[in-house]
């Protein structure tokens, strides 16, 4: 039974959408919760292209047009998967008062003394010899300066994202997945900026998924100790999609949060 009904606010990953949320929407509606699941510019049914994109800033504007839209009294649990802790971060910090607890399920987590840059280069360094494998890479003149773009290849989605997840969610993704814009700017560094008073007020809970095979257990627990958050949960035996290979996990995890951050 559901003492109190929360607000969910879920952020998806690299090339994903809110379309990869649907199992967990499903079972925190079915319990009582009210569920926001956001496509991020360029991405799901998001209208824009990713050459539009020019900017972190203007990726981000979906969830920070969100947020602005709540009412004052509101606090929301913002979750953030992958890339979406990176978007998450960028929310706790412009609007620290309307969230409860930023959650981290097996994302890029960084703070006021971990830059976003140092998290991607730790990453990067830990890849293994096949990288990012079969990814394909774009790039665009855009309105008044190029960007670049990745779409995550079949291969490497089957073998390090999904290869504990069900056939039919890796076939899904493969449809709907879309390229997503690479930024290096000095704009989007700043608007990836946190301090200890915005974004180190609000509590941080970090879900870490032991069979992940991009970002690695042993990354995951690295960011952790270079940034500790309030709570750690695991989730054994899930790759890097758990809102498909371990939805169910999952939805109790972010159910205890629940009701232990208010």
């Amino acid at each position: 039974m559901v003492k109190k009904e929360r607000h969910f606010v879920l952020v998806h990953g690299a090339c994903h959408g809110a379309w990869c949320w649907y199992k967990v929407a499903a079972r925190l509606k079915s319990i009582g919760h009210k569920v926001t699941a956001i496509d991020m510019a360029g991405s799901g049914i998001h209208p824009k292209q990713v050459h539009e994109i020019l900017s972190m800033s203007d990726y981000l504007e979906p969830l920070m047009e969100f947020m602005a839209s709540l009412p004052s009294e509101e606090r929301v649990i913002l979750v953030g998967h992958s890339r979406g802790g990176l978007c998450i971060s960028a929310a706790m910090e412009r609007f620290p008062d309307k969230v409860s607890v930023g959650v981290f399920a097996t994302a890029f987590m960084f703070g006021p003394n971990l830059t976003s840059e140092t998290v991607i280069q730790q990453f990067n360094g830990g890849l293994d010899s096949e990288g990012y494998m079969d990814t394909q890479y774009g790039f665009h003149n855009g309105l008044d300066k190029p960007t670049s773009s990745f779409l995550f290849g079949p291969n490497l989605l089957a073998s390090k994202l999904y290869q504990l997840s069900p056939p039919e969610d890796l076939t899904l993704a493969l449809s709907l997945i879309r390229h997503v814009g690479v930024f290096k700017d000095e704009e989007s560094n700043k608007a990836m900026g946190v301090t200890k008073e915005k974004y180190g007020s609000v509590g941080r809970v970090y879900i870490v998924c032991n069979e992940d095979k991009i970002l690695t257990e042993e990354f995951q627990r690295w960011m952790i100790a270079n940034n500790p958050p309030d709570e750690v949960k695991l989730i054994p035996d899930s790759d890097h999609m758990p809102m498909f290979s371990k939805p169910y996990e999952l939805c109790s995890c972010l159910e205890e949060i629940a009701e232990k951050y208010h």
